[in-house]
């Protein structure tokens, strides 16, 4: 858990537009993955199986 917390804040470090250039759209693709992930391992812990994900790029509608 302690991994996954501090994982989750260094993602908040890519919001740093003097290192990184992102859109709006990019912004959206990110938490729509991180929340898609989040969800299958809820399902997981409720017994309901869930699907693991593809991993992540950008150019992943």
């Amino acid at each position: 858990m302690n991994r996954a917390i501090k994982d989750v804040r260094l993602i908040g470090n890519l919001s740093n537009r003097n290192s990184y250039e992102y859109t709006p759209e990019d912004t959206r693709k990110i938490f729509r993955a991180l929340q898609r992930e989040l969800d299958a391992a809820k399902a997981r812990f409720a017994g309901d199986g869930g699907e693991k994900g593809n991993l992540f790029t950008l150019g992943d509608d």
